[in-house]
């Protein structure tokens, strides 16, 4: 059974109403036996809830995931001590739920399996010792920093952003001090940014060649505020900077978040939920172009749930993914599918 708090879809009071309007289309699985590690989904406990019960219901729904990684997202921070260790109960948290994965009783997909998690990088080179703490507790699960970035002068765009940081964070000497920390410890970097700010993801990509940056959601695709109604125009400037950003080879896309609201599809606004195929057909372009821009094996597809539980449900999401990436061969959607995701956060061998 689903947690009864979660607030997800606009105007809902309680996620019966996302079960019924998730219930409105029902899909089987497409290739239900392709192996499939989930690189970006959250776990919290907040004015929603999306904790072990909740993820394995999403993802024992059909698909064959065998691994996931756990992003980000705020949860559990110690409410005590140094406010620079508070993140630490992050990776505690989520560690518990992975020890509880791989007890075997939850089923048999390797839950949490990487974390994610968050250390102030504007800290400077003192964030060693929060990043050295994360590794201590993460139970050899702890895999690297999101640092989100985002960052625009549209006031529709500031309300989705939650933690405030100034225009070019990822270019400030305290901030890079900081990100020189991550590599020497083999860990990655994700970066939560909108396309606008590609060109910065870039520098500080060349700037650390031997550390892995991570693009998170298709690099923030944005079509709310004033880039609605633009969504050509939109469309070529991301592009643009998804096709320059990718020129640095220590850098890696993620195919997914294309259901967040910040997108501008509105998905969560109807009567009914869209399908695979409407989600394949308006997915693609940005799908594909990453794809090309990047190569399959600087790319993988993500879930991002439960954030993007708003617009479908985690069986169409996948099967929009594999209709996607239909006419690929095998080995390039194994690639996409599960062998980047498992190299970039060194998991188990697939």
């Amino acid at each position: 059974m689903i947690g009864s708090r979660n607030k997800l879809r606009t105007g809902d009071d309680h996620l019966i109403s996302w079960q019924a309007w998730h219930a409105q289309h029902v899909e089987a699985p497409i290739d239900p036996d392709m192996p499939i590690i989930d690189p970006h989904h959250h776990v919290w406990d907040r004015d929603s809830r999306y904790l072990l019960e909740e993820l394995a219901d999403d993802v024992y729904s059909g698909h064959n995931v065998i691994s996931t990684v756990f992003l980000q997202c705020g949860s559990m921070y110690r409410a005590d001590g140094d406010p620079a260790f508070a993140p630490i109960g992050e990776t505690e948290f989520v560690n518990g739920i992975a020890a509880m994965a791989a007890s075997g009783a939850y089923g048999n997909t390797r839950l949490c399996e990487g974390i994610v998690g968050f250390a102030d990088l504007r800290m400077g080179a003192a964030v060693e010792k929060v990043l050295e703490e994360h590794i201590r507790v993460g139970g050899g699960r702890f895999r690297g920093v999101r640092h989100a970035s985002g960052w625009d002068t549209d006031p529709a765009v500031q309300e989705v952003i939650r933690l405030k940081v100034p225009q070019h964070v990822l270019g400030e000497a305290r901030f890079r001090e900081g990100f020189a920390k991550l590599g020497p410890l083999g860990l990655s970097f994700d970066v939560w940014t909108y396309y606008p700010q590609l060109e910065d993801v870039a520098a500080l990509a060349k700037a650390f060649p031997d550390t892995a940056i991570v693009i998170d959601h298709v690099g923030g695709l944005l079509g709310i505020g004033g880039y609605a109604g633009r969504r050509d125009e939109v469309f070529a400037a991301w592009r643009r900077a998804i096709f320059n950003v990718a020129q640095q080879p220590n850098v890696t896309v993620k195919l997914g978040g294309l259901g967040m609201v910040s997108c501008g599809f509105d998905f969560h606004k109807r009567e009914q939920p869209p399908g695979s195929e409407e989600l394949a057909e308006i997915w693609r372009p940005y799908i594909e172009s990453c794809i090309e821009a990047f190569g399959v094996n600087r790319a993988m597809f993500e879930s991002n749930f439960p954030v993007d539980k708003q617009s479908c449900s985690y069986v169409s999401t996948w099967n929009a993914f594999k209709r996607i990436a239909a006419g690929y061969s095998e080995a390039e959607k194994s690639a996409l599918f599960r062998e980047t995701a498992a190299r970039v956060y060194r998991l188990r061998p697939v």
